[in-house]
């Protein structure tokens, strides 16, 4: 669904920009510079950053983005902030998971001039325009106010139906990697709970919430969402496994359909795969994104070299199937070409 005939959908849109957010911390600021070029790349539309770091790292990123050519950085407009937490104990959010993780908990309530905005971790990457699942929004009914993609595709193996110990959304969980989001309906809606029999808005939840079920919870703040969303399912829209497309999806095997049929769309290197040889496939993707030339060509500088390193993965479950990670990619660079060289836009 809403592979080809999506993309055509689009054009410049003016005044309309697109926003889309991140929690970079510690050592991530290459992994999100890597994620923030495949978004440059490929997206035709404006779109606003928002960038959320610690303080050590914010001079990094703008020194990194001034670096961008100018072509590149017209389409952009971006913002950085702090780490911050507005309910509960700051600490105990950073002691969540991962050193500040759980931000993303608190974006409809720091970006209050946001109406939507897609939230991504930094091991994420774009192999197609983040116009298409901008596009997604418009699919939301009248109560769904998020999108998030299932943790797993077969829920005898996954890991919420396995081992959680707290209520979690379906039949397998979700994975909120890649987060869509209305935050207009977010901060709007009164949320069912396990806590008080009347709903709570989404900023009087959280901390309960997290002081409910912190001693249950291994996934910091998506177990949390799992639960919200366990409670209010009618708020959440589904995205199909190709665009939350993680390890999971092919180590043991392939079990995410949309990708074999349509390719890849947001490839999720989480578990590290990016820096590591546990998933050489995942790696090849990130370093030629990585150390691709901005204004190069695409095909010369970026397919080909990918094509060729990815012939190295063919040994491993999820090299096996390279059109599963090269197909989109190589629409998207057909169509970007088109679309910008042959229409001269």
């Amino acid at each position: 669904i809403l592979d080809e005939p999506l993309f055509r959908l689009h054009t410049w849109h003016g005044e309309e920009w697109m926003h889309l957010a991140v929690v970079a911390c510690g050592d991530r600021l290459e992994e999100t510079m890597t994620m923030l070029k495949s978004v440059l790349l490929f997206s035709l539309s404006k779109i606003k950053i928002h960038i959320f770091a610690e303080d050590f790292l914010q001079p990094q990123f703008k020194k990194s983005i001034k670096a961008w050519p100018f072509a590149f950085k017209s389409r952009v407009d971006y913002n950085i902030y702090p780490i911050t937490f507005s309910a509960g104990k700051p600490q105990e959010w950073k002691k969540l998971f991962k050193p500040c993780a759980a931000q993303r908990l608190f974006l409809p309530m720091i970006l209050k001039d946001v109406d939507s905005l897609l939230y991504v971790d930094t091991d994420v990457l774009f192999l197609r325009p983040v116009d298409d699942i901008w596009y997604f929004l418009n699919l939301f009914n009248s109560t769904q106010l998020a999108a998030m993609a299932p943790e797993h595709e077969i829920p005898r193996i996954g890991w919420y139906s396995r081992f959680a110990r707290h209520p979690y959304y379906g039949a397998a969980g979700v994975n909120s990697g890649v987060m869509l989001m209305n935050l207009t309906r977010i901060r709007n809606q009164l949320f069912k709970n396990s806590m008080i029999p009347t709903g709570l808005r989404w900023e009087e939840l959280l901390y309960p919430l997290y002081h409910k079920y912190k001693n249950d919870i291994t996934w910091g703040d998506q177990d949390l969402l799992n639960i919200i969303f366990h409670y209010n399912p009618e708020y959440l829209y589904m995205f199909p496994c190709q665009w939350n497309y993680r390890p999971d999806h092919c180590m043991y095997g392939s079990n995410c359909r949309g990708a074999e049929d349509q390719g890849v769309s947001i490839l999720h290197g989480n578990r590290g795969v990016y820096h590591d040889d546990k998933q050489p496939a995942f790696k090849v993707v990130y370093e030629a994104i990585r150390d691709f030339p901005f204004e190069e060509n695409l095909f010369q500088a970026l397919y080909f070299p990918l094509q060729n390193n990815f012939l190295k993965t063919v040994h491993t479950l999820c090299g096996r199937l390279p059109q599963v990670f090269l197909k989109q990619i190589e629409q998207t660079m057909r169509k970007e070409y088109e679309h910008r060289v042959i229409r001269g836009v």
